[in-house]
């Protein structure tokens, strides 16, 4: 299936922007606490974005590990390598389209991750077993991404706003029903692991930023609620119209992150 979709790095840099001013959890923390990574790993992160796994790795290491990031977006990959300076250019940066062939010999890395982005591959399984080559025996697969219960209050206060069914979201409903089961298919063991992230607004700006990053017209996931620019400001102000009488009403909105920490053994 393919997926009709563009990352801006000005969005992603909002939405997580915000999770770390209004969230009561670091993922960051999370994911290195149960990857428990070992010095003189060699690991490649797929669809790094903007590098953030592959520096955590690094700095949590102290540089004791081979990294390579990699994705398919020429501007991530750019601000990437910009902040690689501050390593010594230790990390390696690579374009890398996870729906062709990876150019890269088998049985070579320690670890695979791929945070928020392995659902959306356009053959899930055919990208699976691409990682899986290329990792060595006993190597582990390690991803993330939204679990079917995340942001639920984001969702229905688009519901009430515009009256509309959410359209299919290449996460939460393709990454716990897709996803594991075919990494239990391919590998030796497989995990789960569950992170929730309250994030909680007082106010209904920062909540804004976040919904504009999240429905950005760019990311060309909601066209079923607006096609042009005006359409897509009349659903933020009704949007932002249901949110302030929430907030009024509650104190505050807290809308919970809830992620999922797949781990697949070769």
């Amino acid at each position: 299936m393919k997926i009709d979709f563009e990352e801006t790095t000005d969005d992603l840099a909002k939405r997580i922007n915000i999770h770390e001013q209004f969230g009561s959890r670091d993922i960051d923390s999370w994911m290195l606490q149960v990857l428990n990574l070992q010095a003189s790993s060699k690991i490649l992160d797929i669809g790094c974005g903007a590098g953030k796994q592959c520096y955590s790795f690094y700095h949590h290491l102290d540089g004791q590990a081979d990294i390579t990031g990699t994705d398919v977006s020429r501007d991530l990959l750019a601000e990437a390598i910009s902040k690689n300076e501050q390593t010594g250019n230790a990390i390696k940066f690579q374009l890398l389209d996870f729906n062709l062939p990876f150019l890269m010999a088998e049985n070579q890395f320690d670890l695979i991750s791929s945070c928020f982005a392995i659902y959306y591959a356009q053959d899930i399984p055919w990208t699976l077993a691409e990682m899986h080559r290329v990792l060595k025996p006993g190597g582990r697969l390690f991803t993330t991404g939204p679990m079917p219960t995340n942001k639920q209050l984001f969702y229905d206060i688009i519901r009430e706003a515009t009256g509309k069914d959410i359209p299919p979201m290449p996460g939460s409903s393709r990454y716990a029903s897709q996803i594991y089961g075919t990494m239990q298919k391919l590998f030796s063991t497989t995990e789960q692991h569950i992170f929730e992230n309250p994030l909680t607004f007082e106010s209904v700006e920062p909540y804004m930023v976040y919904t504009r990053a999240s429905m950005s017209e760019d990311r060309k996931l909601w066209n079923t609620l607006f096609e042009t620019h005006d359409e897509f400001e009349k659903v933020m102000s009704a949007i932002e119209k249901v949110a302030s009488a929430r907030l009024a009403n509650d104190g505050k909105l807290i809308m919970t992150k809830v992620v999922g920490g797949f781990i697949a053994t070769k």
